[in-house]
């Protein structure tokens, strides 16, 4: 298992918010959802996007966008338009000045617009749930990453596009598999780039010594790894794997072993009822009393207020 598929096979979409949007300008819509990701297709028409902290970006038909939460920010037809609508947490849509819009801007099945003739089209994908493997993988994004349709291409968006406006048995199941899938390729596609600042463990994948390393720790967290171990195992001494991996990934293998196995530990607190022991095995701690002072140092809460926190850290 890769780095990469590690950190997105934890935190899964469950739930996920996916609509069609179909505007007339001038549109402005305020995003003050703060979840931790969104992705948008831009299926028709161009429009804008402007952080809060950051230039204005012009997005094209076919391009992808991926935001990371839980920054604000706007999306709209030009840099001028106010604001007409506020998304807030929960999905909950208002006028700037707090009147409901959720009837008004409701035209069918996981559509939502101001017109359904509008020149605007656009996908978007929400997750809405928050954990610690997901908040690794956010660290190596910038606020707003947008791939270019002239750089990459994916049937996904199509195929997307064609189940968004179904209501059949199962289609959140299926809507979930899917945006699941399209965040994978479009940050294959970002972290590709001739330009990109992918982090360590992404860059390390290829690499002949610290790639396999990776390899090794996601496919057995619970293994009680050393460094002499993992160097055996890939076939080089420790001092050459030691300074390989710290190199390309930016700490020792060690101790982003830690962080994997502390971050898969926090999602199994929040996604399951195991309990504190089962987790500490399944991480690769020998007692629950172990990975509590580890997870305590880590996330400055105990794993029991982790849990009853609902996954959220003090």
């Amino acid at each position: 298992m890769d780095a990469l598929t590690d950190l997105l096979d934890g935190p899964r979409a469950r739930g996920a918010f996916l609509l069609r949007s179909t505007l007339a300008p001038p549109w402005s819509v305020r995003i003050r959802d703060e979840a931790p990701l969104t992705l948008l297709s831009m299926v028709r028409d161009d429009a804008w996007l402007i952080p809060d902290d950051g230039d204005p970006q012009r997005v094209a038909p076919g391009d992808m966008v991926v935001f990371r939460g839980p920054d604000h920010y706007t999306v709209s037809d030009d840099p001028a338009t106010e604001p007409q609508i506020v998304i807030h947490p929960g999905q909950r849509c208002t006028t700037p000045d707090g009147t409901s819009l959720s009837e008004a801007m409701d035209l069918g099945v996981r559509a939502w617009g101001n017109d359904p003739a509008g020149t605007t089209v656009m996908l978007i994908g929400t997750y809405q749930m928050r954990g610690a493997v997901t908040q690794r993988l956010l660290a190596a994004l910038p606020p707003i990453a947008v791939v270019r349709g002239d750089t990459w291409k994916s049937p996904l968006v199509e195929v997307l596009g064609e189940e968004i406006g179904r209501d059949e048995p199962g289609q959140d199941v299926v809507l979930d598999r899917l945006l699941d899938l399209l965040l994978i390729a479009t940050l294959r596609a970002w972290f590709s780039r001739p330009d990109a600042e992918a982090p360590g463990w992404y860059r390390a994948h290829g690499d002949p010594v610290a790639g396999p390393a990776l390899r090794l720790l996601h496919d057995d967290l619970a293994h009680p790894w050393t460094v002499a171990d993992l160097a055996a195992r890939v076939g080089v001494s420790r001092a050459a794997l030691a300074q390989r991996f710290a190199k390309l990934i930016g700490e020792p293998p060690m101790a982003y072993l830690t962080g994997i196995r502390l971050a898969q530990a926090a999602d199994l607190l929040r996604e399951s009822d195991a309990t504190l022991d089962a987790v500490a095995r399944q991480v690769g701690y020998g007692t629950a009393f172990a990975l509590s002072t580890a997870f305590k140092r880590e996330h400055g809460v105990s794993p029991q207020e982790y849990r009853a926190g609902g996954g959220a850290a003090g």
